[in-house]
């Protein structure tokens, strides 16, 4: 199957709800993100909002972070690793038993090997008393050495390692503590009682990157197929996916090498919905930019994630937000939560070349309605523009 450049980008922001932007609704709106993602990152920095609150924000019209958090204590939802922490439908537990968390197996394996005497009062203490926390227990020292080489608090690593291997699970989180609880408290029997062999697992995991971005090739980019298997095992089970009927490879215009399209979306792919002309922030660890090759390729927008930039290195800043025009990337905006003064601050916005928003069809109005349902979002009653955005300030002051 062949198809334009054109039909691949109106696709990708259709299948992602986001043109129109805040097009669904509610709870079930939630609940039918995840259902087409399959999965969504977390990711606990919230200077402009955590990562998942802003993948629904930009989905669900009138999005509360307390929405996704009500999920979770339904148990509707569940947190584990899926290329990152991410949290997925509970409905698919059984289908991420296999895990390799952030650092590997073996690691895990190690963590509690060499640390048992503290993995056994850590589980003791858990079913004695219900959901604990790292801070619940005093630190201790032990041979497991975190990313730095430095000595690792044997609590943190053991509490890692029981929720790898499937042992305990994130109860809650107050702040960016989190507090673990024994596996079998917090899932219904039914899930837990579903085995699923280890090879239609991975195979899984592999089909959930694709579901979550719509348009992979088959090398991915940034880590899109880590903690999965081996390359060689990947390429076995891709295969495996293609001969099922799962995928089907696509060619799009200007864009090198084969895609893969789930199956089921295949006929939006065919004719994709002219882009209504509203604007969504994009979140940076969203699904849809995980591809930075396509999206250079495909959008002519070229994103780098400048967070772990020092910040004389940072073209943009910190924690930016690609701005969705219907199907363009047109621009960047900063924007912080200050949640005392209840007011945003919105520290840098950068247009694409080409791009005046005042001579844009419909892109004022777009960033005004945006504006205005980020204030929502963020709790804030107005905000507050640097200095140099005077021009930004005065075209869009209206919608928030």
């Amino acid at each position: 199957m062949k198809v334009t450049a054109e039909a691949a980008r109106r696709f990708l922001v259709a299948r992602h709800f986001l043109a129109p932007a805040r097009s669904l609704a509610g709870l079930d709106g939630v609940l039918e993100v995840f259902r087409r993602l399959g999965s969504i990152q977390f990711d606990p920095v919230a200077v402009a909002g955590r990562n998942h609150d802003l993948v629904l924000h930009a989905r669900v019209a009138g999005y509360e972070p307390a929405w996704c958090e009500e999920l979770y204590d339904r148990r509707e939802l569940f947190e584990t690793t899926n290329k990152a922490l991410s949290l997925i439908p509970t409905s698919e537990f059984p289908w991420f038993r296999v895990n390799w968390g952030r650092k590997g197996p073996s690691f895990h394996g190690t963590a509690l090997a060499e640390n048992a005497a503290a993995a056994e009062r850590v589980l003791e203490r858990i079913r004695a008393e219900g959901p604990l926390s790292s801070a619940d227990f005093e630190r201790e020292s032990g041979p497991t050495k975190d990313w730095f080489g430095l000595p690792e608090n044997a609590v943190r690593a053991v509490l890692e390692a029981y929720t790898v291997t499937g042992v305990v699970g994130l109860a809650r989180r107050e702040g960016n503590l989190r507090y673990y609880d024994l596996l079998e408290r917090l899932l219904p029997a039914k899930v837990l009682a579903h085995e699923v062999p280890e090879r239609e697992q991975l195979r899984h995991k592999l089909l959930s990157r694709y579901r979550a971005h719509g348009l992979l090739g088959a090398g991915g980019a940034g880590g899109t197929f880590a903690r999965i298997a081996d390359p060689a095992d990947r390429n076995a089970l891709r295969k495996e996916l293609l001969e099922l009927g799962a995928l089907v490879p696509v060619e799009v215009e200007g864009v090198r090498g084969k895609r893969l399209v789930v199956a089921d979306e295949l006929a939006l792919l065919e004719e994709p919905p002219e882009p209504a002309p509203t604007v969504a922030f994009v979140a940076p660890f969203d699904s849809l930019l995980w591809d930075t090759a396509l999206l250079a390729g495909l959008f002519g927008f070229e994103y780098v994630w400048e967070g772990f930039f020092p910040p004389a290195k940072r073209r943009w800043g910190y924690y930016v937000l690609p701005i969705l025009f219907g199907d363009r990337l047109v621009g960047r905006i900063e924007p912080r939560i200050d949640r005392e003064r209840a007011r945003v601050e919105v520290l840098g916005v950068w247009w694409e070349d080409g791009i005046a928003p005042g001579r844009v069809d419909g892109l004022v109005e777009a960033m005004r309605d945006a504006l205005g349902a980020y204030l929502r979002f963020a709790g804030a009653d107005g905000v507050d523009w640097a200095p140099h955005l005077a021009k930004e300030k005065r075209l869009f002051r209206a919608g928030a």
